[in-house]
C-alpha cells in the first residue's frame, strides 16, 4: 500500500511539473510572440539593455537566414549535379572529377 502512495505521489508531482512548465514565463517554453513579449517584459530591462537586445537577436536572425540560404543553394547544386549525371550517365564522383578538371583550364 504504501508503494502505491508513493507511486501516486510521484505521478502527481510529475503532473505538476508539466503544467508548471506548461505555463511558465520561460524563454525556452515561449512559442508565440506574446508568451516572448510577456517574458522580455518580466525582465525589467532598461531601454539601452533592450536595444541591445535586439541588435544580439537581429544578428542572429540574419545569420540564421544566411546559413538557411547557404545550405538551399548547397542542395539545389547537388540536385544539378544528380540531374547532369544522370543525363549523361555518369556517377555523381565521375561530374565532380570533370568539373574539377574543367575549373583548372
Amino acid at each position: 500500500m504504501n508503494s502505491n502512495l508513493d507511486l501516486q505521489s510521484a505521478i502527481d508531482a510529475l503532473d505538476l511539473y508539466g503544467y508548471e512548465k506548461k505555463h511558465s514565463t520561460d524563454l525556452e517554453q515561449a512559442r508565440n510572440k506574446q508568451q516572448m513579449a510577456k517574458y522580455i517584459g518580466s525582465l525589467d530591462y532598461s531601454l539601452r539593455r533592450l536595444q541591445i537586445l535586439q541588435e544580439t537577436v537581429n544578428e542572429l536572425v540574419e545569420e540564421k537566414k544566411y546559413e538557411l540560404t547557404r545550405q538551399e543553394n548547397i542542395q539545389t547544386f547537388k540536385t544539378k549535379i544528380i540531374n547532369i549525371s544522370r543525363e549523361f550517365n555518369m556517377s555523381y564522383a565521375d561530374v565532380l572529377d570533370v568539373m574539377a578538371v574543367l575549373e583548372q583550364k
